[in-house]
């Protein structure tokens, strides 16, 4: 173990890390697109909060940092003297001087040494610097082998063992925190279709929500992994396992179930409201104005705003005319991905709404039509992804190949969105199909915040938003 015999504080220790950590900065998935200009990123990074969990080597390091722009984001840094070959690709940089100088600076999350440190110093506990407040007291093993996790992209995660997961928030806010409350309030209310949260990670004086420990769930993939595995092994009629013709539909079914149980929980726990038609109206416009934002982003949304704006008008009237829509705390951000299947049933995981939302956006009352609609565009994002695996897996490169695949995917997206809206209404949610023109509404906002989203990270899966877009705008 080498030690760094030094008199410097965390913010001087910090220092001589700057410049190494704008450049990569701009590296990650989780860096806001949106978060450019001057000294955004690259030339003026401000600490916000600096912890020196571990001084001697392996150091660990927790900062926030402020951009030029304004933008927090957190930081858990490991310093050695020489990384070793398991991390290479973690390596930011080498430090050029003060305490650590020659060392090479890495991200920390994906060290298991430091995540173990990590996680002693959390249970151990502290008044001061990075801490977790338990919200249970359930108590937690300090020796479980920590592995990064990788299925989160705007934050990072960390397992430890088969039991515990530590989220990190990457972009922190001050204040209450979404996520959080909606957890806690479930946790105390023994929802079985929600992860344990046992505590908060703060900062020292507590301000910042830095992320959190919940309960790891047992499971070997998400809901997004399974419903594309299954379309590329059925789409094509070879599936073996089960029917063709049906396939994914029985846990589509219990998915619409689960989500309909923790809306009920999350009723239980949280205010409810019946939305006015001024509500509904204003909500409309900012779908409007949300529509012509992306078009300016997206120009092949620009042929559709006429349709989408008479859907978006439609859903405004029939609000004036006496069309009740309550609203509530709901999931915000519902997706097959955010679904876990385990042995005792579908889990539903990350509360924080979607992330290019404004917190505030995030956290009204929202129709639990929202989630359904989400759920329904994930759907058709699984039949278009299996298509693609099954592409790749045996390529069919013949027009009546193609064509014959494109359908039965559609089929299979057709079939699982009516079994989800099934087993919710079921188990006594809104049943969909009596509103709509409000799911209509939602279904599209979401499908224009899709096409945002793949216009700056994935442009070749951009078709798929467009064309449930040139769908909903011409129904």
């Amino acid at each position: 173990m080498t030690a760094v015999k030094t008199q410097a504080g965390p913010r001087e220790l910090l220092a001589p890390l700057l410049p190494l950590l704008g450049p990569w900065l701009r590296t990650r998935r989780w860096y806001a697109a949106e978060d450019t200009g001057p000294g955004a990123a690259a030339g003026m990074l401000t600490p916000v909060v600096v912890d020196v969990v571990r001084q001697e080597a392996p150091a660990l390091l927790h900062a926030v940092l402020r951009t030029g722009s304004g933008r927090l984001y957190q930081f858990l840094l490991g310093v050695r003297p020489e990384l070793p070959g398991r991390l290479a690709g973690a390596a930011i940089g080498r430090v050029g001087e003060g305490s650590w100088r020659g060392w090479t600076l890495y991200e920390a999350t994906e060290d298991p040494v430091l995540m173990g440190v990590l996680l002693h110093h959390l249970v151990r506990g502290t008044r001061e610097g990075l801490r977790l407040a338990r919200t249970t007291a359930v108590p937690l093993p300090v020796s479980l082998t920590a592995r990064p996790l990788t299925a989160d992209q705007s934050n990072s995660a960390v397992g430890y063992g088969d039991r515990l997961l530590l989220k990190i928030y990457r972009r922190p806010e001050p204040g209450p925190h979404l996520e959080v409350e909606t957890l806690r309030a479930l946790t105390e209310a023994r929802c079985p279709r929600t992860p344990r949260l046992h505590g908060t990670l703060l900062s020292g004086a507590g301000t910042l929500v830095l992320g959190l420990m919940e309960d790891l769930l047992p499971t070997d993939g998400d809901g997004w992994q399974a419903a594309v595995r299954q379309v590329a092994d059925c789409v094509d009629g070879t599936c073996t396992t089960v029917p063709a013709t049906g396939g994914f539909t029985a846990r589509a079914r219990a998915l619409g179930t689960a989500v309909a149980e923790v809306h009920t929980a999350l009723a239980d726990t949280f205010p409810r409201a019946r939305l006015t038609p001024d509500d509904i109206a204003r909500e409309a416009a900012l779908m409007t104005e949300r529509l012509a934002l992306a078009a300016r982003e997206v120009p092949a949304l620009e042929r559709h705003r006429g349709g989408l704006t008479r859907l978006y008008g439609a859903y405004a009237r029939a609000a004036a005319r006496g069309c009740p829509v309550l609203a509530q705390r709901v999931h915000g951000d519902l997706h097959l991905g955010q679904a876990l299947p385990t042995a005792a049933g579908w889990r539903l995981i990350d509360f924080e709404g979607e992330p290019a939302r404004p917190a505030a956006e995030r956290a009204a009352l929202q129709p639990v039509l929202k989630d359904v609609a989400g759920m329904l565009r994930s759907f058709d994002y699984a039949a278009q992804a299996g298509l693609r695996l099954l592409g790749e897996r045996a390529p069919d490169d013949s027009p009546g190949g193609r064509l014959r695949r494109g359908r039965r995917a559609r089929a299979w997206a057709v079939r699982n969105r009516r079994a989800f809206m099934a087993g919710y209404a079921d188990t006594g949610g809104t049943d969909p199909l009596c509103h709509p023109l409000p799911l209509r509404a939602l279904e599209a906002d979401k499908a224009v915040y899709e096409a945002v989203y793949e216009s700056r990270h994935r442009p070749d899966w951009l078709p798929i938003p467009l064309a449930a877009v040139h769908r909903l705008a011409r129904a």
